[in-house]
């Protein structure tokens, strides 16, 4: 039986296979370039197709040669480091911020080449695979309470956790939820990881209590997953969405985001120039999951059959909020006042106001969440509705039976 390999010797193994692909990829933006130069394209049009010939084909030739036998070589060295280093299978939080922020660049393409480094979706709690029988013991007690929290893009589960506060804890700490952490390849399609996580809870809340209600807590793209898992499940005719009985999105981009928009133009213009064309390669580097937010991409139909790098409007699908579920959402600004500028271009530095709150001048794309599920926290940025008290206040308060029931009827008691 083959000895299992261990994180350090996978993770060098994967990172490796990163290298190896760089120095390919780049040598064939140079390459292009040389060939644009050479055959003295034109300032517009298509840069050269055909591959450089005589010594300059043969130099690139070469680098790529000895790129892929450098490769070979490592991994042999590589797997006798396994054999070395023994089944160290130890987890640190700076390993998995890393790994989390390269499978959301480039984690399409580290599942496409089955890269060591590519994070499989599951479900855990403090790092570590969810035990089911603990986790239906926990929701026994929690009287069928479940929550289930969906980290954003380029994150992980753990990163709930900042400045010594964790939304997921402290909630179940007060309110007596049962709580599960998603873990998953933020770069893959969102309508994919989506569908995933519609087949991963079909399977979780088949095996739960009869009595579980589910809440998602959903931060940045996890809001998007979270959205297209409901999608997703219903299309399949899964029983959990009727068990699902409140989504929270926190700085969720249901509209897009500005920063993605704004790459997806400049990759335009490097286009139309034949001597900048094959630069604009490098800004095709980032990952399906990171196109998927220009504009909130939740279906395959979305993708299947579009260029995801052209620049063209705004087509995707419309994907109504599920109706049986309590809908919540907190946005944030970083200015104290307001202003046109801060709401609809800088918003918490990365989603705008209204792209958070769901508002779309298009009838078809407008999420109408009640006045009263919707929050904005002020002088706040992306990263503080993970950890700012007024967050953590208002989300108790929503999630409280009280507090809900106010929140729901706001408008008739005042």
């Amino acid at each position: 039986m083959p000895e299992k390999p261990n994180k350090l010797s996978s993770d060098l193994r994967g990172a490796k296979s990163l290298a190896v692909d760089a120095v390919t990829g780049i040598s064939g933006i140079v390459e292009s370039l040389h060939q644009t130069i050479g055959s003295f394209a034109g300032l517009l049009g298509n840069s050269g197709t055909q591959r450089t010939q005589g010594l300059t084909g043969g130099v690139y030739k070469s680098i790529n040669l000895i790129t892929e036998l450098v490769g070979n070589g490592l991994d042999t060295l590589l797997l006798q480091l396994d054999k070395v280093l023994g089944d160290n299978t130890a987890s640190t939080r700076k390993r998995e911020t890393v790994l989390a922020a390269v499978n959301g660049v480039l984690g399409d393409h580290l599942k496409a080449t089955k890269n060591p480094l590519q994070i499989p979706m599951q479900l855990r709690l403090d790092g570590k695979s969810f035990n089911q029988q603990l986790l239906n013991q926990a929701i026994e007690k929690a009287d069928g309470k479940l929550m289930v929290l969906v980290h954003g893009s380029c994150m992980n589960d753990l990163q709930w956790h900042r400045q010594g506060h964790d939304h997921g804890k402290a909630l179940a700490d007060e309110l007596g939820y049962a709580r599960v952490y998603l873990h998953y390849n933020t770069g893959l399609h969102i309508s994919e990881n989506g569908s995933n996580f519609a087949d991963l809870l079909n399977g979780l809340l088949s095996d739960t209590p009869e009595n579980t209600k589910l809440t998602l807590l959903a931060h940045s793209m996890g809001g998007l997953v979270s959205r297209s898992a409901c999608h997703y499940a219903e299309q399949s005719g899964y029983s959990w969405i009727t068990q699902l009985d409140s989504i929270i999105f926190l700085g969720t981009p249901h509209h897009g985001a500005p920063l993605e928009k704004g790459v997806n133009l400049i990759d335009h213009i490097l286009e139309i120039n034949a001597y900048s064309k094959p630069f604009s390669r490098l800004l095709q580097i980032r990952s399906s999951g990171m196109t998927d937010l220009r504009y909130g991409n939740l279906v395959a139909h979305d993708w299947e059959e579009a260029n995801r790098f052209k620049l063209q409007g705004d087509q995707r699908t419309p994907v109504p909020l599920p109706q049986n579920a309590n809908c919540y959402t907190i946005a944030a600004i970083k200015d104290a006042s307001g202003g046109k500028i801060s709401e609809h271009l800088i918003g918490d530095g990365l989603v705008t106001l209204e792209s958070a709150l769901g508002k779309h001048k298009d009838s078809a794309l407008q999420l109408n969440i009640p006045q009263c599920n919707q929050w904005i926290g002020r002088k706040m940025d992306h990263w503080d509705l993970l950890n700012h008290p007024e967050v953590y206040v208002k989300l108790k308060s929503w999630l409280t039976a009280t507090g809900r029931y106010y929140e729901s009827h706001k408008s008739r008691i005042l």
